[in-house]
């Protein structure tokens, strides 16, 4: 009985939101503004996050090994994935520090093991301020070892067939049969989204830099949009579009490219020294639709 309250979600409210948030993964399971969802409950282990915190790092990590400062590093699969992928975050249950009705923090340490090397605490706090739906992740090295570390949030936004984003970028990155980064170059027009379109309809998995920290994505037969903005922490971004569902994409903000521990650079993973942090605030700006643009 302990255990089944210690996973159940919490019930966030303010104003035209209602978010349920989840200890398990410190997820969003459920989010809707004016009794409509923006979020939908499509990832993690059993498709039941509609947001989940990626920490220490996001994505894949090729060949599962990784070389820092002189020394080799490996990994385990966490999934059915061949590869490590998304770290820990999102698999672990995490402990309540503080809610109550507009807002719920967490926090979760784990110890270097065969899995990841990575040694950290981290905490995630969900926040509805005004119609602004917060997330904010740190995370701090607690290993005996500078690592590079980084951190994002997966976001599974509603879409319909009109859904129009708005989001720019100076470089895009193709995608290798692995699922992991292949080539930098120009940003394609299906993937230009410098001006307000509807997504494509085609499979999309691609990592992009030189972003501002601003979207917008519109969804004229709900009569709603949303403006995202992410900190300067936060100046990557995934877009996802599978091809066997057709009522989610996923935007999700970054601190570094997929794989970044195989890039030069490291992609713009961050070398902590042990008991330094790193951190990145996400805002999703809820509102109404003008009239004049709803279901256009």
């Amino acid at each position: 009985m302990n255990q089944e309250r210690a996973v159940s979600d919490i019930e966030l409210r303010h104003g035209d939101f209602a978010v349920r948030v989840s200890p398990r993964g410190a997820a969003v399971t459920a989010a809707t503004f004016r009794g409509i969802s923006f979020l939908v409950a499509a990832g993690g282990p059993d498709g039941a996050m509609a947001n989940f915190a990626m920490v220490p790092f996001g994505n894949r990590v090729e060949g599962n090994t990784m070389s820092y400062a002189g020394r080799d590093y490996a990994f385990q699969p966490n999934t059915a994935d061949p590869l490590y992928r998304h770290g820990d975050g999102w698999l672990s249950l995490w402990q309540l520090e503080d809610s109550g009705s507009e807002h719920a923090q967490f926090s979760f340490s784990r110890s270097a093991d065969k899995v990841s090397p990575y040694a950290y605490l981290t905490r995630q706090e969900i926040r509805l301020a005004g119609d602004v739906l917060v997330l904010t992740l740190s995370v701090e090295n607690r290993g005996e070892a500078a690592l590079p570390f980084g951190l994002g949030q997966h976001p599974f936004f509603a879409r319909t067939p009109q859904t129009r984003l708005t989001i720019a970028a100076d470089r895009y990155w193709s995608e290798r049969p692995d699922h992991l980064p292949d080539m930098a170059g120009p940003v394609p027009d299906d993937f230009d989204f410098r001006s307000e379109k509807l997504l494509p309809q085609r499979w999309m998995n691609n990592a992009f830099e030189g972003w501002n920290g601003r979207a917008a994505i519109a969804w004229p037969e709900l009569g709603m949009q949303a403006a995202l903005e992410a900190d300067g922490a936060l100046e990557r971004f995934m877009l996802y579009m599978p091809l066997d569902r057709s009522d989610f994409f996923c935007l999700e903000p970054m601190s570094h490219l997929p794989n970044g521990h195989h890039l030069p650079d490291f992609g713009g993973l961050a070398p902590l020294a042990p008991g330094e942090s790193l951190a990145g605030t996400v805002r999703i700006v809820m509102s109404g639709l003008p009239a004049q643009s709803e279901g256009r």
